[in-house]
């Protein structure tokens, strides 16, 4: 059987006007006219059918029916309260459940989650790694880590990294027996591949490289391990370049040539508008853009001469 309940904010005007008997000190608190705590009373008694209070002509004194409602009318609004309290204490501590691609994880957010977690030890951090487009209203995530162009309906979607396209090698690669002085010198060494629509074919096209079959080479359906591969030695990989500033900050991996590419996609924190308002999201997203700051400025520092312009092609991953 439906509820039968009366509007929240008569409620509250009767308690509170109840408990000072006085709609002026009533409209004080609850930070509205003294006509509109008058209002919204008079509407619960309406609606009611039942007068509440004894308007005299200096005083105001509740009527039978208003002492013997004013006992659960204020302990269900300090139920709500005291519901309301944990539940925004709940949001600003426990799980906070991120969402982003396996390569992003491995690459570049799991070396540095210890940072955070180290700031608000009151959070559960879990990670969920997909490539696959995260559904909020069917899965319980708080945040995710998206890359693409930025555009996906209802969510809020934050640049948080730009990318770079560009050659690496293990540094033992490097100072192996052939040489990787020139784009030329890519015909004695296995090129290495994964599933990003930049293609060895368009940087070799940026580059002014013919005469080298570039669609030769093992294949990767992740790009963290395609960087793998490329820090083992196996071959040169045509790498993101957030994913492989740290490889290269540690000297794992070693930037070729002059000639890299802008992507045009990007980096997202992306979310439900509303998630930004919660306490955790809102911590981990002003963690995320200060962690982030570095490696554009790194990216920004390491911009070439060399840069050809970007592929148009768009389609969000």
């Amino acid at each position: 059987m439906p509820r039968r309940l009366p509007p929240l904010n008569a409620l509250r005007a009767f308690e509170c006007a109840a408990r000072h008997l006085s709609f002026t000190k009533a409209a004080d608190e609850l930070h509205v006219t003294q006509a509109a705590v008058s209002h919204q009373i008079k509407g619960l008694e309406d609606w009611l059918g039942l007068m509440l209070f004894r308007r005299l002509n200096r005083a105001l004194e509740l009527t039978e029916a208003g002492e013997s409602y004013l006992p659960a009318v204020k302990d269900a609004l300090d139920t709500l309260s005291h519901a309301t309290e944990r539940l925004l204490r709940r949001d600003g501590s426990g799980a906070l459940t991120i969402s982003t691609m396996p390569s992003f994880a491995a690459k570049w957010l799991v070396m540095r989650l210890g940072r955070f977690q180290g700031r608000h030890p009151e959070l559960e951090v879990r990670l969920h790694t997909t490539s696959q487009i995260v559904d909020f209203n069917q899965q319980d995530v708080d945040i995710a880590i998206r890359f693409g162009a930025g555009r996906w309906p209802g969510l809020r979607c934050e640049r948080l990294l730009t990318e770079d396209i560009y050659p690496v090698c293990s540094p033992a690669l490097l100072a192996g027996d052939r040489p990787l002085a020139t784009p030329e010198d890519l015909r004695h060494h296995t090129l290495l591949h994964d599933d990003y629509f930049i293609t060895w074919g368009t940087w070799a096209e940026a580059a002014g490289l013919t005469g080298v079959d570039v669609t030769r080479g093992p294949r990767f359906d992740d790009s963290g391990l395609l960087l793998q591969a490329a820090t083992e030695g196996t071959g040169v990989a045509l790498a993101r370049g957030v994913l492989v500033a740290d490889d290269i900050a540690a000297g794992r991996l070693v930037r070729l040539f002059d000639v890299h590419l802008p992507g045009d996609y990007a980096y997202y924190v992306v979310a439900p508008p509303q998630h930004f308002s919660r306490p955790k999201v809102k911590a981990f997203r002003d963690w995320l853009f200060e962690e982030a700051a570095p490696t554009e400025r790194a990216a920004h520092l390491s911009a070439l001469p060399g840069r050809a312009p970007a592929p148009t092609l768009s389609s969000d991953a």
